[in-house]
């Protein structure tokens, strides 16, 4: 296999994984503790906004509602995730991503933070880190743990993709 096809193909593996793993986290945190997940409803609303010029928005919740935004939303999550994996691959390689290790992927994982902290909360009308909301601290530990989640989602996708691509 010619090393674009691979590092492609690992990319897709690694970040659908990841975000997988991110996923199972936020249905654990849900059944256990009733910690409602992000409603990927207003990630599908907040991008169906953009052909219209639309980026910020006072309050996501109420902004108009856009056909298909439920699946919109969950596409651009996972979208997001590969996103995120080809940044990982982009700075370690294809010889990391054959024989992955864990810091790597952790860092980027926490790094990710900065994708809701500085774009899609403000996007939100949530303010710069959950600023605005009720429990901002919350709101950011929250984000944190979700984020290292997805970096350790990372490096056990990577594990496994190793194993499917010798």
């Amino acid at each position: 296999m010619n090393q674009a096809l691979e590092m492609g193909l690992r990319i897709l593996l690694i970040g659908v994984g990841a975000t997988m793993v991110q996923d199972l986290w936020s249905e654990l945190l849900k059944r256990v503790f009733g910690v409602m997940p992000l409603n990927w409803a207003m990630v599908g609303r907040w991008v169906g906004h953009f052909p219209r010029g639309r980026f910020m928005h006072e309050n996501i919740a109420k902004a108009e509602a856009v056909p298909g935004e439920r699946p919109l939303g969950w596409l651009t999550h996972y979208a997001i995730g590969i996103a995120f994996a080809a940044l990982l691959l982009g700075l370690t390689g294809l010889d990391w991503a054959r024989q992955p290790t864990p810091l790597p992927a952790v860092m980027v994982g926490i790094a990710t933070i900065l994708a809701p902290f500085l774009v899609m909360q403000p996007a939100f009308g949530m303010g710069i880190a959950a600023s605005r909301t009720p429990a901002p601290a919350i709101a950011r530990l929250r984000s944190l743990l979700t984020h290292t989640v997805f970096g350790i989602g990372l490096y056990l996708a990577a594990l496994l993709t190793a194993r499917l691509l010798p």
